[in-house]
């Protein structure tokens, strides 16, 4: 960190930046599937089901691995684990272009088990995210940088599905997998380059330093490598008996529902149902992507707006998730019509409001206690991504059970806004910072 320099720096910018881009790259990886699962079903002779089952195997190990890359990232910090994760997802993101080559094993099952690895590669991501927005910004800029984030989950799609839907299309879907790859591993680069935290940043000075930190950044929540910190793993009763986490965790289950659809089935929706082609599906995928990723930013600008106002903490993020479900329904309506035209403006719709309600992440960074941030993360990841189990199976099954009958599909996405409304309504009750029972 520099003293010498009186004008502040704003590295802090450029750090959240870095995590857009990076975790618009870690969306993409998820979404490769959506785009290759047509092509690929039919060449290996994967059922609806079974797909079902390989798109949700990402979610199976994302899920299970929150709490262990929580604790690992209050161990070790983000830097550390966070560089690995982004290197080992691209790694087994591009393995997957060559599944048809393990003869040993069948398809089905090392596809599948690729999936896994890649879900549990994936797993600190986000919990990291949240911890260095809460490392690096103060309050009042915490709801934009989270959602800032947040939002890369559909900017990626506006970046990356046209050129997946391409690829699949021309060249196969193997090149998906390769070139997302190739990518992450880019991303992985660039993540070290940029990216550590406020105490040790060669970039920062003092008066950005003194800035953040007095405004409720903690900047010290990485320890010196040499010094890591205990995993707290006493914390997690108190996490999971908290009435107001438990109304967070449920609300961000059912939004991160309507995320899966989008990045598992969605694409498959608009061949199956709606009779676009590969490339049309991916092009046509960008425009509620990029009324997702406005309606994200939208959202948190919004709350901190409200924040800087002088609304309550509470009411400033409640109120913007409220809105933003209620605008989120507007996806039952896709179901009312069979203009092309109208289906992708109730879906866009549906996706700006699901965006402007996605501000977990910045919750979290609110309520979460000082010393097991990390692990706070992790928990809170681990219920909203048990949606990435359900969902694709749910949607699978129904489809399965209904001869493709997708208004049903779409009637079991839109009650997971409903479920949101009442979850943020009547159980979460006031957003406040827990603080932890010494044990």
């Amino acid at each position: 960190m520099s003293d010498t320099d009186t004008k502040n720096t704003h590295i802090r910018f450029l750090i959240i930046a870095v995590l857009f881009i990076i975790s618009s790259i870690n969306y993409a990886s998820r979404a490769t599937m959506s785009f290759a699962a047509v092509p690929l079903a039919k060449e290996i002779g994967i059922s609806t089901v079974q797909m079902g089952w390989v798109l949700s195997a990402f979610g199976w190990s994302y899920v299970a691995g929150q709490i262990p890359g929580g604790a690992m990232l209050d161990r070790y910090g983000s830097r550390t684990i966070y560089l690995w994760s982004i290197s080992l997802w691209a790694i087994f993101t591009g393995a997957q272009a060559f599944v048809s080559y393990l003869s040993v094993v069948p398809v089905f099952i090392s596809l599948f088990m690729l999936r896994l690895l890649l879900g549990a590669s994936e797993s600190p991501s986000f919990p990291a995210n949240a911890r260095i927005v809460a490392n690096w910004f103060p309050n009042s800029e915490r709801g934009t940088a989270s959602a800032i984030f947040n939002a890369s989950q559909y900017f990626s799609l506006v970046a990356f599905a046209p050129l997946m839907g391409w690829l699949a299309q021309d060249f196969g879907w193997r090149s998906v997998f390769l070139a997302m790859g190739i990518i992450g591993l880019i991303g992985a680069a660039l993540f070290w380059a940029v990216v550590d935290s406020p105490a040790r940043h060669k970039w920062i000075n003092k008066g950005e330093f003194d800035h953040i930190e007095k405004n409720g950044a903690l900047v010290n929540l990485d320890r010196p490598a040499d010094k890591p910190q205990p995993i707290r793993w006493s914390s997690v009763g108190q996490l999971l008996s908290n009435r107001m986490l438990l109304g967070i965790y449920l609300a961000q289950y059912c939004i991160t529902a309507l995320t899966y659809f989008y990045a598992t089935w969605f694409p498959i929706y608009l061949i199956q149902a709606r009779g676009m082609s590969l490339t049309g599906a991916g092009f046509a995928s960008a425009g509620p992507a990029i009324a997702g990723f406005v309606g994200g930013v939208l959202g948190g600008v919004a709350s901190d707006l409200l924040l800087k106002k002088g609304v309550p903490l509470s009411r400033a993020r409640k109120t913007v998730i409220l809105v933003g479900l209620v605008i989120s329904c507007s996806i039952l309506l896709a179901n009312y019509t069979d203009s092309q035209f109208f289906i992708m403006m109730f879906m866009s719709f549906a996706f700006f409001g699901k965006g402007v309600a996605a501000l977990g992440w910045a919750v979290m960074s609110d309520a979460a206690p000082r010393e097991a941030t990390g692990l706070s993360g992790s928990i809170f990841n681990l219920f909203g991504n048990a949606a990435g189990i359900f969902t694709p199976i749910g949607i699978g099954y129904i489809l399965a059970a209904t001869g493709n009958n997708w208004n049903m599909a779409l009637i079991f996405v839109f009650a997971h806004s409903i479920v949101a409304m009442i979850s943020y309504g009547f159980i979460t009750g006031e957003i406040k910072r827990i603080v932890l029972r010494p044990v």
